[in-house]
């Protein structure tokens, strides 16, 4: 699957002066590779995460999960279970997350490797590559199946406009407010490929 980028998270890069690894070090796959293994090398606990997102149109719009508590939308899909193929594991988050009980897997689209902050107890930050599937729903939506947080933090399955959701996204950055969620940049760039590579086809 092609890569569509690879990202170090901003709340990082003070990490990567005080351990004074050279800046280029956030450009590309193989140096995320090297700032992964020098961390290590640096005690430091990196989290292995895998996670699969759906795309799926329908004209102009595109089905997406929007989050209250950041403001943002974002790809439905999530992480992969340990010996879970992405398929397989885009097949469950989209049931799931966004109700989507059949759908066909037109192609892949892409994946996107970074590094972030994590929340788990043990681990000082994560290293995730997420992979984009190009899809079509094949049966109307069903209620979907939220996690307790998921619900807490005001998510929603909603059809939006690709360059509407692009563009509130892209506002979001702009503004930068305290409330901004982690994934929004990651979730932004793909919103970009998608409008310039699937709405004429769709």
């Amino acid at each position: 699957m092609r890569s569509l980028g690879h990202l170090v998270h901003a709340s990082l890069h003070p990490l990567v002066e005080e351990k004074k690894f050279p800046k280029q070090l956030l450009c590309s796959s193989q140096d995320t590779d090297m700032l992964g293994n020098a961390f290590k090398r640096h005690g430091m606990q990196v989290l292995q995460r895998q996670a699969s997102r759906g795309i799926i149109l329908k004209g102009e719009q595109i089905l997406m999960m929007y989050t209250q508590r950041y403001d943002d939308f974002s790809f439905p899909g999530g992480g992969i279970d340990p010996g879970e193929e992405p398929r397989s594991g885009l097949r469950r988050e989209l049931r799931e997350e966004a109700g989507a009980t059949d759908i066909r897997i037109v192609a892949p689209f892409g994946r996107i490797t970074e590094f972030q902050p994590t929340w788990k107890k043990d681990w000082d930050f994560m290293h995730q590559t997420s992979y984009w599937f190009h899809c079509e729903l094949t049966q109307p939506l069903v209620a979907n199946q939220l996690e307790h947080y998921e619900v807490a933090n005001g998510m929603s399955v909603q059809w939006v406009g690709v360059n509407e959701a692009l563009q509130h996204n892209r506002a979001v950055l702009s503004a930068q407010p305290a409330s901004m969620g982690l994934s929004i940049g990651r979730e932004t760039l793909v919103l970009q490929r998608v409008a310039e590579e699937l709405l004429s086809t769709s």
